[in-house]
């Protein structure tokens, strides 16, 4: 089939029918892991399933990566479960949609920058044959579907047992009721919902944020982090308003997507039309479907999504860096949440970074031809480099006048202002004077703002900035 325009995008082409395809594949893939999630959190799998319509229909309309796939996810599940628990699916709802708020909030106000079941193992071989193989004799349909078609019919015709989508929850049902949350506007009930819908506005930012980087990678195009957190955002809160759990991007499917050759949004919307059809209308097809095939297509999305080149740098890279690599993928693999995974590398990242900095704070000493000590500093001075840089002063064997050169370094935050002032006051015990010299203007600008917590003044002079506790 030629290429057309895309229908909602005029700066673009698009292949209808690999577009189509690909939407019925990933709307077959969206099915037992609606329901497997919705069950997670203790709701009917119904929940799940409209929140999948909903949103992936919301963000595929209006989000910022055209091609990705949003729904149901383990990452929203995990976080609503309690309150399920505790306090039943009318918070749930109210949750959604105040996360949803939150998630359009961040997106108006450019904040979009900070950011599978075991069954016969026979089929699951034979899915991912088919999935590896195909597309080497002809891309003319997405293999992936080939693959569940395929399986699909060997089991009906063989009648092989195996487990199946209906196997795990009916699907059967309407159109998305239109419900507001039957609950107590008050005080109390914000009181309630607000963490958990900061929480499930977080992760789903930071899990959609991620999943668009990775396509972005794949398609080599460029997708818009801030307008997604506002179609994310949009797409909770009608999940919310149309009897669903919420959701956010889904790596699996939208790698899926972007691997049979969809680019555009015209796939995503396919996927989410076609999943309220099957719960419609096809639900007793659909129940059929073997979770065999779907099971060997997720395993074939995350073999191609590994690097398995890393795996050749082991030796080469920084013990720091496997560590947090290590740990991501098992956090990911055992707790189903990258969220979470990509919360806990970025803090052992930052601790790792930091530690590593603290070590690089350095003094070069001389003294002029009148006496004057220099104290030439470089590496960054901050929280964790203050102890060091209060070793690398003799204030007792150092003679009347020093300065302290930052020519090649950087007063970063308050500690290193605290840092400086403790020095000057040892100094001035003692009855000798300190002179900053190239001082940043930034550096500058944080010791004035410091002044009305500690007293700190700085006299400037044509070339260098001039240190004392008191004037």
């Amino acid at each position: 089939m030629k290429k057309y325009l895309n229908l909602f995008d005029f700066s673009q082409e698009v292949n209808y029918r690999t577009e189509i395809l690909s939407g019925l594949t990933v709307a077959l893939a969206l099915v037992p892991e609606a329901i497997a999630f919705a069950l997670i959190a203790g709701l009917s799998p119904l929940t799940g399933l409209y929140a999948a319509f909903v949103l992936g229909l919301v963000t595929s309309v209006l989000g910022g990566r055209p091609g990705m796939i949003s729904g149901a996810t383990g990452a929203v599940a995990v976080v609503i479960v309690s309150l399920v628990a505790d306090y039943g699916v009318e918070y749930v709802f109210a949750t959604v949609i105040l996360a949803g708020l939150l998630q359009v909030t961040a997106g108006v106000f450019r904040l979009g920058k900070f950011m599978r079941l075991v069954p016969h193992p026979g089929l699951v071989l034979l899915t991912m044959a088919i999935i590896w193989g195909l597309p080497r004799l002809s891309k003319a349909v997405p293999a992936s579907l080939v693959a569940i078609l395929v399986i699909f019919g060997l089991v009906l015709a063989l009648d092989i047992p195996t487990r199946s989508i209906g196997d795990i929850a009916s699907i059967s049902g309407g159109f998305p009721p239109f419900h507001i949350p039957e609950l107590p506007w008050t005080l109390e009930t914000l009181r309630i919902i607000f963490p958990y819908a900061a929480i499930v506005a977080g992760v789903g930012l930071i899990e959609s944020l991620l999943t668009l980087n990775i396509v972005d990678e794949i398609t080599e195009t460029r997708g818009r982090g801030n307008k997604e957190a506002v179609a994310q955002g949009a797409g909770n809160i009608l999940s919310g308003l149309f009897s669903g759990m919420g959701g956010c991007a889904m790596i699996g499917q939208s790698l899926i997507n972007t691997s049979n050759g969809a680019r555009a949004r015209l796939s995503g919307i396919v996927a989410s039309l076609m999943l309220l059809v099957f719960v419609v209308y096809g639900s007793g097809l659909i129940e059929r479907v073997p979770m065999a095939a779907l099971t060997g297509l997720m395993i074939m999305v995350a073999l191609g999504t590994f690097e398995w080149a890393s795996l050749r740098t082991f030796r080469r890279m920084p013990k720091s860096d496997v560590l947090v690599m290590v740990l991501v993928t098992l956090v990911t693999v055992f707790l189903h949440n990258l969220a979470l995974a990509v919360l806990v590398g970025v803090i052992i990242s930052a601790l790792v970074f930091a530690w590593d900095n603290a070590k690089r704070i350095r003094a070069r000493k001389h003294i002029d031809s009148e006496g004057v000590k220099y104290y030439e500093i470089y590496g960054p001075l901050f929280f964790g480099s203050t102890t060091l840089f209060n070793e690398k002063f003799d204030v007792m064997g150092d003679p009347e006048e020093i300065v302290i050169d930052f020519r090649e370094s950087r007063v970063v935050d308050m500690s290193a202002i605290e840092a400086l002032n403790k020095l000057t006051e040892r100094y001035e015990r003692v009855g000798k004077k300190v002179h900053l010299k190239h001082l940043s203007r930034d550096c500058r600008r944080l010791l004035k703002d410091a002044d009305d917590i500690i007293e700190i003044n700085v006299l400037e002079d044509p070339t260098y900035k001039v240190l004392t506790d008191k004037i």
